[in-house]
């Protein structure tokens, strides 16, 4: 235990030392003592003899140097990642400041690599990505971006009203002379794909997944709905009349960054919409290319 103790708190002296440019110190035995006031003197301080103005500017210097590089190493992965093709077009001038200002305190690598292929939409296609999307993305953390990405693989895009959705099941509408039908539903286990209720929720909180659960218009027979999972299309279609799907839907902001995301349809859910859905829709897929 002593060891994890003094492990924990080495790393703790090497965030602030990274923090304020200066070492923090050990003043005092492990006794506490008391200033003329009453209070409680640290047993620990900052070891450096310039002024309390000298260190905020060194603080507030490293500050700006860790967040250049932040925007130099997004700047550049975005470069990467562009194609080398014709564009006529050029991102807003103030969109543009506006994501630097917002990026520049993103240090983990992976979350650096979505603010890069943010400007390279940007860039290829103006107006793809709001301001309201990139201040959402600098409040995320890895563990609420982990979420997104599980989620966007179980989700399909209707180009119809041009917005991503989860399709959770179905029911069929109650006739007047079949009212027991009315608790008849068919839903589709989302714990088997991997994701998690927290996870929806945390999707919902970020204000990326509605929070209701959303139900189609009443479906006729033979009537069609086509979603896209990026390489691959599925095309339900009613074998019978008064169906009625269900699903969670994706806000603006939670469609526009669901685009960074290339990851297939989640194979497990592929299978689950086949077997739940396959009595009263017919299902065809094909690959896109």
């Amino acid at each position: 235990m002593a060891v994890k103790t003094a492990q924990a708190r080495i790393n703790l002296a090497n965030t602030i030392e990274s923090l304020l440019g200066y070492p923090i110190i050990k003043v005092g035995n492990n006794e506490q003592s008391y200033g003329p006031q009453g209070k409680v003197k640290p047993l620990y301080r900052i070891n450096s003899d310039n002024t309390v103005l000298a260190r905020a500017q060194k603080r507030q210097d490293l500050l700006l140097i860790k967040q250049q590089q932040n925007i130099e190493t997004i700047l550049a992965m975005a470069m990467d990642f562009c194609p080398d093709v014709a564009s006529s077009k050029q991102p807003d001038a103030d969109w543009v400041e506006h994501f630097v200002a917002l990026c520049g305190d993103t240090s983990n690598q992976s979350m650096q690599s979505l603010w890069a292929k943010i400007l390279t939409g940007e860039t290829l296609n103006p107006g793809t990505f709001s301001i309201k999307s990139l201040q959402t993305l600098k409040h995320m953390t890895q563990r609420e971006a982990d979420s997104l990405q599980k989620c966007v693989p179980l989700s399909g895009y209707n180009e119809k009203d041009d917005s991503h959705f989860i399709l959770l099941g179905f029911y069929k509408k109650p006739s007047l002379f079949d009212l027991l039908r009315k608790g008849n539903k068919v839903s589709l286990n989302l714990g088997k794909t991997g994701i998690s209720f927290p996870d929806i929720l945390t999707l919902m909180d970020l204000n990326l997944l509605y929070r209701k659960e959303i139900e189609s218009a009443v479906l006729k027979t033979g009537q069609e709905l086509t979603l896209s999972f990026l390489s691959q299309k599925v095309t339900l279609k009613a074998k019978n009349s008064d169906l009625v799907l269900s699903y969670y839907k994706f806000t603006q902001t939670g469609d526009e960054l669901s685009k960074l995301i290339n990851y297939p349809v989640n194979k497990v859910y592929k299978q689950l919409l086949n077997s739940a859905l396959e009595s009263e829709f017919e299902l065809a897929w094909h690959t896109t290319k």
